[in-house]
């Protein structure tokens, strides 16, 4: 539905891509889902992910998480947002929370100090609920 509503193409690779993502329900770095796809037949040079990769973070289906240096599916592909990504230390699993109060004081800020704000990527590192009963 978005990307008939931007006027984009969920290619095969494009489409196949997103899945791969969402099945993962993390992040995944690019050479991951550049092995699956090649598994599958979509081609094995790294291009084949950069490109299903860079367009769906583009058009808001998937994120780029930077300190993982991979990308997970978006969890509200559906709108417009402002997200936190909320990052394990112990798993690496990853988190999207709503960040639209955050990047709204960081926008206030900015523009206090004559500074445009044009993007922003929030993100968190701390421990999931999962590691956070367990020992080290």
């Amino acid at each position: 539905m978005r990307a008939r509503e931007n006027g984009v193409r969920l290619t095969p690779v494009r489409r196949r891509t997103l899945e791969i993502l969402l099945e993962a329900h993390g992040a995944l770095g690019a050479y991951d889902v550049l092995e699956r796809l090649s598994a599958e037949g979509y081609g094995t040079q790294p291009p084949v992910a950069y490109r299903a990769l860079n367009f769906l973070v583009e058009n808001g289906f998937a994120h780029r998480i930077q300190r993982l240096n991979a990308f997970t599916a978006c969890v509200h592909p559906a709108r417009d947002h402002r997200a936190a990504f909320l990052i394990c230390a112990r798993c690496n699993s990853v988190t999207e929370a709503c960040a639209d109060s955050f990047t709204q004081a960081m926008i206030e800020a900015a523009s206090a100090v004559g500074f445009q704000l044009e993007r922003s990527t929030i993100e968190a590192v701390g421990l999931c609920s999962a590691c956070a009963g367990k020992p080290a």
